[in-house]
């Protein structure tokens, strides 16, 4: 796989079926290594090991009613009372980050109503205050640490 510009963690990966898997340490579970999939599974493994988000806040993958239709997310971090505080949406490394992947970051939002946007290719990483009070949104330098997403007003 392609060298990402985050940190380099080994993951547990086996061959089924001239196929190669990834163990999700999330879900649990072995899912189909592929471009985005790994930048999934390189960027989790950052939040927890460099930005030192608990993995137990960490939910992939779970299904979301949006505009009435039904939708997934790729991963949400809650805060310590379970609420959500950070949407995250994954791109493989050959996806532009563009409008269309912030728009379909914010219909997501629409439902859960996070202060906090991450958007990844794996390459490049945004990440998106939202304030809901004075109805305006900023771009941070860097995704913040589990601490300072927590205690965020």
């Amino acid at each position: 796989m392609q060298q990402l510009n985050l940190p380099l963690y080994p993951l547990k990966t086996r061959d089924v079926d001239q196929k190669q898997e990834v163990f999700d340490i999330i879900r649990k579970k072995y899912i189909l290594l592929n471009p985005e999939e790994w930048v999934r599974q390189q960027f989790i493994h950052y939040l927890i090991h460099e930005k030192n988000y608990p993995a137990s806040l960490i939910s992939i993958e779970k299904g979301i009613r949006v505009l009435g239709m039904q939708k997934r997310f790729d991963a949400v971090v809650a805060g310590q009372a379970g609420e959500p505080v950070a949407l995250i949406e994954f791109k493989s490394p050959d996806v532009k980050i563009d409008q269309k992947t912030f728009e379909q970051i914010a219909r997501y939002n629409m439902q859960l109503k996070v202060q906090f946007l991450i958007v990844s290719n794996g390459m490049k990483h945004y990440c998106c205050f939202v304030d809901y009070l004075n109805k305006t949104y900023s771009f941070l330098e860097n995704i913040p640490d589990y601490t300072d997403l927590i205690m965020r007003d």
